[in-house]
């Protein structure tokens, strides 16, 4: 069993969740532009509902991208500092790969799912994910796009997730004909976020909380259009 706390700032919501040796604590809102009010109350709150300490813990995973700019900075900086005064390692989390775990858990019994965020700029952040065993399994890499270049990696119906497929309208009618089940409600949230990160820990994957960082995936194109 493990101790993890998860935290997550990537969209308009703000979660923090708190696995205890297979006991959950969670708290989740959605208030835009009030996340570096609430994430460190929340996270303070749960420790003291576990009746833990923080450096008990074996790792804090965090929404390390894609989403809100801001948002990112905020939950890795938090990590971060909370890490470095604990003495405990950190877990990145793809947010589109935990949408797709939120995906599972909807009962939906579809196999595959494309997880889409709304990128702003009339661009979403765009991933899918084979999500028949305990954990997804990425069917291609995680990138930005217009809606009309979204697609899926194969032919076959998909459920579809994420604040991105407002812009459903805007995609090819192929795609489109693809999805069975969409809900556009579904967002990154740090419950979810436990079931990568205790995997993630298993397999040796934390960090030390200097070499956990951000994916923006956007970067190059922000740099690309200052240029012009």
């Amino acid at each position: 069993m493990s101790r993890i706390l998860a935290l997550d700032t990537s969209t308009d919501a703000c979660s923090v969740a708190l696995n205890i040796d297979g006991e959950i604590f969670h708290e989740f809102v959605i208030e835009p532009r009030r996340h570096t009010h609430l994430l460190l109350p929340m996270v303070e709150r749960l420790i003291g509902q576990a009746g833990v300490a923080l450096n008990s813990l074996d790792a804090i995973a965090f929404g390390r991208g894609p989403g809100s700019f801001a948002g990112i900075r905020i939950a890795t900086g938090a990590a971060q500092g909370l890490a470095l005064g604990a003495g405990i390692p950190l877990l990145p989390i793809s947010t589109l790969e935990a949408m797709a775990v939120s995906a599972k858990a909807l009962g939906s019994g579809h196999s595959r799912v494309l997880t889409a965020l709304d990128a702003r700029m009339d661009e979403v952040y765009w991933g899918a994910f084979d999500i028949t065993e305990a954990l997804p399994r990425a069917l291609m890499e995680e990138s930005v796009r217009s809606p009309a270049d979204a697609e899926a990696p194969e032919a076959g119906d998909w459920l579809a997730v994420g604040s991105g497929w407002r812009y459903a309208e805007q995609m090819p009618q192929v795609l489109r004909d693809q999805v069975v089940v969409m809900n556009v409600d579904i967002c990154p949230d740090a419950r979810d976020m436990l079931t990568l990160a205790e995997h993630q820990l298993a397999q040796g994957g934390a960090l030390a909380p200097e070499q956990a960082l951000p994916v923006y995936l956007r970067e190059g194109t922000w740099k690309k259009r200052d240029q012009q």
